[in-house]
């Protein structure tokens, strides 16, 4: 199990042959996990630990939060993701204005070297940090020399000729493009929450029970309605999902509904992990429950051929 430390200084330990990368790992995508995969070669070679630094909150939200991203993984799939990497420690640093305050040469100094007594630090092409990111690779490097530890670049990861980023992957969500995404993370896309109550209609009126999904992040795919798989109690499960605010209805609010194939539990209340697989179409308004019924039909159809189930 992931060792989960929730502080940047004054350690309760010693860390072993400390390797270490840091950033904001959002998504904890393709790029970041050949960087994971570099931190946990090096640790194994030299018998040491792979150690993750990363922030709470976003250091944009801090410093320009009229820029705030859409964070495409909250702090605790992030997490998640950072331990399913196998990685030994995640650092969870608290972003607060004195920690931005700090000089690139203080952060080096104060925290990976005298702190963590680092051995070898791994970052991606395009890092920066500290006060005004003034912090660089080159910065870091002749640091490193100085200090005694190495630093090494890992490159970008490309797909179809794109660079793998956080950006990009936010956009394509936001786009309603959930397979170019999921090439990027190397998983489908997902929102996770609790099922709350909704209108009821989805099995009163129509015959399709649907789960009301209150989710924890704010990143969502482009509204429509999507091919989905549906985890819950670690059984997954086939679905189709409506994003948007099901227009037939006029509904005022923004709802995620889940129709869950083959699924009959209660499950009000309850965790519940939805991976979006394929935008099917835009919402449209029909002229009554029957239009619907006779669309959500051939939309369950659809999604059972792009799922590959029966």
């Amino acid at each position: 199990m992931m060792e989960i430390i929730r502080e940047e200084k004054n350690f309760q330990r010693e860390f072993k042959n400390p390797v270490l990368t840091i950033g904001n790992f959002d998504g904890v995508h393709l790029g970041h996990q050949r960087i994971f995969q570099r931190v946990k070669e090096k640790a194994s070679e030299i018998g040491g630990e792979s150690i993750v630094y990363t922030f709470e909150p976003h250091p944009v939200e801090l410093l320009a939060p009229e820029r705030k991203p859409l964070l495409i993984t909250p702090l605790r799939e992030k997490l998640r993701l950072i331990e399913e990497e196998g990685i030994d420690v995640a650092i969870c640093a608290n972003f607060s204005p004195r920690f931005a305050s700090q000089t690139p040469e203080d952060f080096v100094k104060d925290i990976l070297y005298d702190q963590i007594k680092i051995r070898q630090l791994f970052v991606g092409h395009d890092y920066t940090f500290g006060k005004d990111r003034r912090g660089n690779i080159a910065m870091l490097i002749n640091l490193g020399k100085k200090l005694g530890f190495n630093v090494e670049v890992v490159e970008a990861v490309r797909v179809a000729g794109a660079v793998v980023s956080s950006t990009r992957i936010r956009e394509l969500v936001q786009k309603g493009e959930v397979p170019e995404a999921a090439k990027m993370l190397g998983r489908n896309y997902p929102l996770s929450g609790k099922v709350i109550r909704g209108h009821g209609r989805g099995s009163k009126q129509l015959g399709f029970p649907t789960a009301n999904l209150k989710p924890e992040g704010d990143l969502f795919p482009k509204p429509g309605i999507y091919a989905t798989w549906t985890y819950d109690e670690g059984r997954k499960y086939a679905g189709v999902a409506n994003l948007g605010w099901n227009p037939t209805f006029h509904d005022q609010k923004f709802s995620i509904e889940v129709h869950i194939l083959n699924f009959d539990r209660d499950i009000y209340g309850q965790p519940l992990r939805v991976e979006f697989v394929e935008r099917l179409r835009d919402e449209i308004t029909f002229r009554g429950p029957e239009e619907l019924i006779a669309q959500i039909k051939k939309d369950i159809s659809q999604a059972k051929s792009i799922l590959k189930v029966s």
